[in-house]
């Protein structure tokens, strides 16, 4: 049930889009702000009304549709890199180009979420300190602080496409505008509006193609000239052609690339080389099942996820007795975009058929598929690999289910 002012509290409101600054700053301002349903069992839940019972589940289905993202060990190692390198961008008072930052990982792996997180958390830090204002604004200049800028690449994106979406991000306008004047524009943005670092999410939408290669690649150069910390986010970077051709070092599981060939080296060589050596390319991996480490890692991770469960059933060990850890990585492989699917259409069906439980048969009845990630761009590499399951389908009941039926205007006066 939510509060008697407000019983419908849980309903969301206009989509928030990141992707301009009054959108990231409502995110950032509302991130946290959503109450999840009460934790009922079963006889207090019998004891509401119809319409009450009809509103607390619907509650209870927007809290299963949005679960809390959990931090993970992979997660934490990626967003302290990221917050280090734009700090040290942030707080510095030399005039040089910052470094940047490069986040590599599959599909799924909530590596957008990571870095928004914390970087929303260095903007709340950053402007409490200057009390809320630009501290270099100049009279006659714009008195808008946007520390962080969060935009992402359009599919099939282009380096004038990218940096029209940067503008985007400002309300700038830009029509008309050749790739030098975009460019220019950008830079004359992020300084006045004290931009201290810039998020280009699914950087890899950026292809290399070869008569466009050397714009994209000089488009990223002129970005590092500015002063702001870029924190580029995407799959499969090191062999994307942003970089060199990369491969990762068995023993020290860091990115190695390829020296540049002394004849024949073309510019894209030259300004891949310099890319390599002021970005820093972190991972952010699924979970793995090997070690006692990695297990417990797996099983802190789904503890989280059984507190945030409004199931009617106690949902303790729900997800963490037997062998369900077992077969919950063997279905998701440890990804946790792909666990989270799962659990949500898991406690949905769970609902619907009464059971208020999640198991092993009920979570057969279904697989997750590519559909279940519209956001993810299958031609860009970012739909994840998702394990492959046949559904068992369990017998259908008779009758029609009613679990969020309403009873009508009648019912509605007895609510509380």
């Amino acid at each position: 049930m939510t509060s008697r002012q407000n019983p419908l509290s849980f309903l969301p409101g206009p989509a928030v889009d990141r992707t301009t600054v009054e959108g990231w700053n409502t995110w950032c301002r509302t991130r946290k702000s959503f109450v999840p349903a009460r934790i009922l069992t079963a006889a207090e839940f019998a004891r509401l009304t119809k319409r009450q019972q009809r509103i607390h589940n619907l509650h209870r289905l927007a809290t299963h549709s949005s679960l809390i993202i959990q931090a993970t060990p992979m997660s934490e190692h990626v967003a302290h890199a990221v917050l280090a390198r734009v700090e040290d961008g942030a707080f510095s008072h030399k005039a040089g180009t910052r470094g940047g930052i490069m986040v590599n990982g599959d599909g799924a792996q909530g590596k957008t979420e990571t870095v928004c997180e914390a970087l929303a958390g260095f903007q709340e830090e950053w402007l409490a300190l200057h009390n809320y204002a630009n501290p270099d604004a100049m009279p006659g200049t714009r008195d808008l602080v946007a520390p962080v800028a969060y935009v992402r690449c359009p599919v099939k994106a282009t380096p004038i496409s990218t940096c029209q979406r940067i503008l985007d991000f400002y309300g700038e306008d830009y029509k008309g505008m050749r790739l030098e004047d975009l460019v220019r524009t950008v830079k004359t943005a992020v300084i006045e509006h004290a931009t201290k670092a810039l998020v280009i999410d699914d950087i890899t939408r950026l292809k290399l193609h070869r008569e466009a290669d050397q714009d994209v690649l000089d488009l990223i150069r002129e970005m590092m000239s500015m002063p702001v910390t870029l924190v580029l986010v995407g799959v499969g970077i090191p062999t994307s052609g942003l970089l060199r051709e990369g491969r990762r070092d068995r023993k020290t599981q860091e990115w190695i690339y390829q020296p540049v060939k002394d004849r024949g080296r073309s510019p894209n060589d030259h300004a891949a080389s310099q890319h390599e050596r002021r970005f820093q390319v972190v991972d952010l991996n699924p979970f793995s099942y090997s070690t006692t480490l990695q297990i417990e890692a797996w099983m802190t991770h789904l503890r989280g996820l059984e507190s945030q469960l409004r199931l009617l059933n106690d949902t303790t060990g729900m997800l963490t007795e037997g062998n369900m850890p077992e077969y919950l990585f063997n279905r998701t492989k440890g990804v946790v975009g792909i666990l989270e699917k799962l659990i949500q259409h898991g406690c949905r069906r769970a609902m619907e058929d009464k059971s208020e439980r999640l198991t092993k048969s009920l979570l057969d009845q279904f697989t997750v598929t590519p559909d279940d990630m519209p956001d993810l761009d299958a031609e860009s590499g970012e739909q994840p690999h998702i394990p492959p399951h046949e559904p068992k389908q369990k017998r259908p009941p008779k009758g029609r289910n009613t679990v969020f039926d309403d009873d009508g205007p009648d019912a509605a006066a007895s609510a509380g």
